[in-house]
């Protein structure tokens, strides 16, 4: 990699993941919008949105960071969240309106664990009409705006944890952590059904989004008084992009190698494994992209940066993986 690309690395400003602490009120846009007007308008992209009910976790991609945005949408994720049992909105939510109410059984911590327990593990489930996925172009929420219903494929998810935290008079208390995609609304509402009652959410959290752990995150107020010292300020904030593909394994490639990928060309019986997703730098070390290696070892780029980006601090990775 040349001097002047890496030297461009290193000056390079507002790249990398930010963990927004998203406030109640505002959409995943709204917010991603603020949030682009104190980083000077600069390309960025949220990953998995947030109803303007809920607060939490919203990573954003900014600047080259952007181009792994799509690795993040599967990751799982985690919430807390309160169900309102004895009455069922349009909207699964607090927002919406009541269109029906039902009586509410004698919560126990048994009763609640019966039901949560035949939650767990591998099921499907019908998104609901309020959310952002598109029919023809257009969102379903503004089909049902308009009290249009259409039907919905039944998607395959995961709850890999359901938790009872607290039984308060007609409100349960949960965590719960899934595969992307679920929708905590939809859960909450077949969650009331089986327990004999409606329900809906009274709040929602996302505490977690995989692969992120215990990084902080960052309120809108904190970022407008980093904004206050500048771009040295705000990008305190930042993630290193690396650590949004953190789970998957490094590779550190030699120079020629490393150019020959941004040529892209393809490298003969490099990297073992079938399919395999590999984490690529070169050995100053600077993050490249991302490749992807086949059954017989030749390793293709997936996708790489305009320019190497620096990263938060070198792991203890294996050396280059040497040639089969």
């Amino acid at each position: 990699m040349s001097e002047t690309a890496r030297g461009s690395a290193r000056q390079a400003a507002h790249i990398g993941i930010l963990l927004l602490d998203k406030p109640l009120g505002l959409s995943s846009n709204a917010a991603l919008q603020r949030v682009r007007y104190l980083f000077g308008r600069v390309k960025a992209g949220h990953t998995g949105s947030l109803d303007p009910l809920a607060s939490g976790m919203l990573p954003i991609c900014l600047g080259e960071a952007t181009k792994l945005a799509g690795e993040l949408l599967a990751g799982r994720k985690t919430y807390r969240f309160t169900l309102q049992l004895g009455a069922r909105t349009d909207t699964g939510d607090a927002e919406g309106a009541v269109i029906e109410r039902s009586a509410v059984p004698v919560l126990t911590p048994a009763l609640v664990e019966t039901v949560l327990a035949g939650h767990r593990g591998d099921c499907v489930q019908v998104p609901p009409m309020y959310s952002a996925l598109k029919r023809a172009g257009e969102p379903l929420y503004r089909l049902a705006r308009r009290g249009v219903t259409v039907e919905r494929t039944a998607r395959p998810i995961r709850i890999d944890e359901l938790q009872l935290l607290r039984i308060d008079g007609a409100q349960l208390q949960l965590r719960a952590l899934c595969s992307g995609g679920t929708y905590i609304r939809v859960l909450g509402e077949d969650l009331a059904r089986a327990l004999g009652s409606g329900g809906h959410l009274a709040a929602l959290r996302r505490e977690h989004v995989e692969p992120f752990g215990t990084q902080p995150m960052w309120s809108l107020e904190q970022l407008e008084n980093l904004a206050q010292r500048g771009a040295a300020g705000l990008n305190e904030s930042l993630l290193a992009a690396d650590q949004a593909v953190a789970h998957l394994r490094p590779l550190i490639l030699p120079d020629a190698e490393a150019d020959a990928l941004a040529q892209g060309k393809v490298l003969t019986r490099y990297a073992p494994g079938a399919d395999t997703l590999w984490r690529l730098y070169d050995r100053t070390p600077y993050f490249l992209g991302l490749g992807a290696s086949d059954g017989d070892g030749n390793l293709r780029v997936r996708r790489l940066f305009s320019a190497p980006l620096p990263i938060t601090a070198p792991a203890a990775w294996p050396v280059a993986a040497p040639r089969l």
